[in-house]
């Protein structure tokens, strides 16, 4: 009856929408609660910490689950066939992370709404994805976003360009009058381009995501966009902070900064002590909610670090050294 009752009030139509703080941690509260007894990992992993949820009262207390069960547990509240499975590129030897999603229309509905609320309205825009790596493998949770978003824009012949920079410079400057461009690019291929194709690309919204997936030597995100708006001219390069494991993404429109839709939530935690949390310019794990994520784990911590500047905020600083083997990684189930 719960369930009934709890996926009437959270469907796509209704769940992605502004909150008050008090609303937020209400849904919150009560999406835990949902999931600490209709999830059978999370249920385990509040067992071992010795957690009664209905002692939970706060958003505060509620347990974020280690992002590394998602590659090697199915993940999900209740029981459903999956219409599709989101999975991590990973590295050789690795076993890939694993999204469940029940309904692809909850995602979908989750872009739009997150579009609308960073740029605005998709039939001003046309879409230019730069990402070999994952438009070359089957999976890919950023695929399926690029792919819904050039489907709204109603944009003719959309098209990956992976290798084919000189077709994407072409395609750049040929934009039609009244069309606002976005350059959506993984990291590494947006310095190949940038090294064959110094352009100026400074009307346009570069938004980088990805790394380097192996393919260059990392660098900081502050050394990418100078790189980045010396070749192009451009005065900010955006970033898209998203993951296999959660179904809402955060966006840096400015300064590096990123910010969260309404249904979304990035909390730090102590990097000692994963059940502290930090205060405002402190340093820590990024811990996240995401109401998108109400079929699987709506509370995940994540590997990597972060610092709130301001409210809503945020700088994200890189990921945990040996992060894999850190922290809350104490259960078999």
């Amino acid at each position: 009856m719960y369930l009934n009752y709890l996926c009437d009030m959270l469907s796509p139509n209704t769940l992605f929408t502004a909150y008050s703080e008090e609303e937020f941690e209400m849904l919150a509260l009560q999406i835990f609660r949902f999931q600490a007894e209709n999830n059978r990992v999370y249920k385990r992993f509040l067992d071992y910490l010795n957690i009664n949820p209905l002692e939970i009262v706060q958003l505060a207390q509620i347990p974020f689950l280690p992002i590394s069960f998602f590659k090697n547990f199915e993940i999900i509240s209740g029981a459903f066939h999956a219409e599709k499975i989101f999975t991590s590129s990973g590295t050789t030897g690795d076993n890939p992370s694993r999204h469940f999603v029940k309904d692809i229309n909850l995602y979908h509905k989750q872009l739009e709404k997150s579009f609308k609320h960073f740029y605005g309205d998709f039939e001003d825009f046309i879409i230019f994805p730069l990402l070999p790596a994952y438009a070359e493998r089957s999976g890919s949770s950023l695929i399926e976003m690029v792919d819904f978003w050039m489907s709204k824009t109603g944009q003719l012949n959309p098209e990956y360009y992976l290798y084919n920079h000189e077709k994407l410079a072409k395609d750049l400057i040929e934009i039609p009058a009244g069309k606002q461009a976005i350059l959506i690019g993984v990291s590494f291929a947006l310095l190949d381009f940038a090294a064959n194709f110094s352009m100026d690309l400074s009307k346009i919204h570069i938004i980088e995501t990805g790394g380097m997936k192996g393919r260059k030597t990392e660098i900081t995100r502050k050394e990418l966009h100078e790189i980045l708006k010396n070749s192009f001219q451009s005065k900010q390069i955006e970033s898209e902070y998203g993951m296999t494991e959660l179904l809402s993404q955060a966006y840096a429109r400015k300064d590096g900064l990123f910010a969260t839709p309404p249904w979304m939530k990035i909390i730090l935690r102590d990097p000692e002590d994963p059940f502290s949390m930090v205060k405002q310019g402190k340093t820590g794990g990024i811990n996240v909610i995401d109401f998108a994520n109400i079929h699987s784990c709506s509370f995940i911590a994540t590997d990597d670090l972060g610092r709130y500047h301001a409210e809503n905020q945020l700088e994200i600083m890189g990921r945990f050294d040996n992060s894999d083997v850190r922290g809350c990684n104490l259960m078999a189930i």
